[in-house]
């Protein structure tokens, strides 16, 4: 018994001796040697407020994907096209009035017709490159719109001018009576009656080889909407005078003027005005070809 004695004596001494020296738990770390309970350290950490410095943090990379055509400031929007008001092949008042408008700025050097060929195609196409348009060799609203700003309404005269070959002294033959008297030298008709001139035009002549013929004759047909039944053309307000060979309306020579010829017929390229002489001749009045 006294031996236990001893022992718990020392016991409690050493406890006495602990407590004398502090040896208290430290907060936040491990167990004092007299815890019976040790508090294991937190494994949680307060967030970051600050992001960490780092070398290896991924770049943002950039976008691959095209831009949206709306966004390409280098893209256009497709212009609307102009609406054609003539064109090749037309037959109208306003494509008078158009040639009368190009002749009085020296485009068209020629009486209007009313036919739009390939001479009033090539007037047009030469208005629109002066003008930086589209050389289209039509007429579209934008380029009707700028020769109207360019040039004045026409005259009746403009319109419809006598001939644009100058007439020249009337045969002798062509002095009395109802006559058609058409001069190879000026290119001309003019239709008489008494030695006075009542309308006249243009007129072009058979080829070479397919001459006109020269001389007095007479009217002996007419065919308003007559077709040729050896060349198979048409030829409008045929008056013939000769065999085959008649005075007639030609929309070649309203389109290349010149350039051709006919077969051995007296060509008129303005269509309104061999119109008009068809009612006016009658079967048996003169038909003069002179030089």
């Amino acid at each position: 018994m006294r031996h236990r004695s001893v022992i718990r004596r020392a016991v409690l001494a050493a406890a006495a001796a602990a407590l004398i020296a502090g040896c208290n738990p430290v907060a936040g770390g491990g167990a004092g040697a007299g815890d019976p309970s040790p508090v294991a350290p937190s494994t949680s950490a307060a967030p970051s407020t600050s992001e960490p410095a780092t070398d290896d943090k991924p770049s943002e990379a950039p976008s691959s994907e095209a831009p949206s055509p709306s966004a390409d400031p280098t893209s256009e929007s497709p212009k609307p096209q102009s609406k054609v008001l003539m064109d090749d092949g037309d037959e109208s008042a306003q494509v008078r009035e158009l040639q009368a408008r190009l002749r009085q700025i020296g485009y068209f050097d020629r009486a209007p017709t009313g036919f739009y060929g390939s001479i009033t195609g090539s007037a047009v196409k030469a208005f629109q490159k002066k003008r930086g348009l589209p050389e289209t060799a039509a007429v579209d609203e934008i380029t009707w719109q700028r020769l109207l700003g360019m040039t004045r309404k026409p005259t009746q005269d403009e319109l419809r001018p006598s001939t644009s070959n100058k007439l020249d002294k009337p045969d002798p033959r062509c002095m009395t009576g109802r006559v058609m008297c058409i001069s190879k030298e000026t290119r001309t008709l003019a239709w008489m009656i008494d030695g006075k001139v009542l309308s006249s035009m243009d007129v072009r002549f058979g080829s070479e080889n397919t001459p006109t013929r020269e001389g007095t004759f007479k009217v002996n047909s007419k065919s308003r909407d007559h077709v040729s039944t050896i060349y198979h053309t048409p030829m409008p307000y045929a008056m013939f005078f000769s065999g085959g060979q008649a005075v007639h309306y030609s929309a070649d020579f309203a389109a290349r003027g010149y350039n051709g010829a006919s077969h051995g017929c007296v060509n008129v390229r303005d269509k309104g005005k061999v119109a008009a002489l068809f009612d006016q001749v009658k079967v048996g009045d003169k038909v003069v070809v002179h030089w």
